[in-house]
């Protein structure tokens, strides 16, 4: 988890992307939306769209973006599936 966080503080620009695909799906009607994919289309975008390659879009921390998103939008919980998280 503490990876995640330091990711996050690292690459703002992903929170805010995952914020803005998030709610595209979800004015879409789209009533379940996943976290990878919203990783695959800020990655897309960035290397396709924006052409640039800038930072590393790592889908290894896409659950922490879900249970942020829920948590700072409780609104929205449940509209992610996801597991419990396996402590080591």
């Amino acid at each position: 988890m503490e990876n995640a966080k330091q990711y996050d503080q690292a690459n703002p620009q992903i929170w805010s992307e995952f914020q803005k695909y998030a709610f595209e799906l979800i004015n879409a009607g789209n009533k379940k939306i996943g976290a990878k994919q919203i990783f695959e289309r800020i990655r897309w975008d960035s290397m396709i769209v924006r052409g640039q390659n800038k930072f590393k879009v790592n889908n290894n921390f896409s659950p922490y973006y879900a249970r942020k998103f829920e948590e700072v939008f409780p609104i929205y919980k449940g509209i992610f599936s996801m597991r419990e998280i396996k402590m080591k």
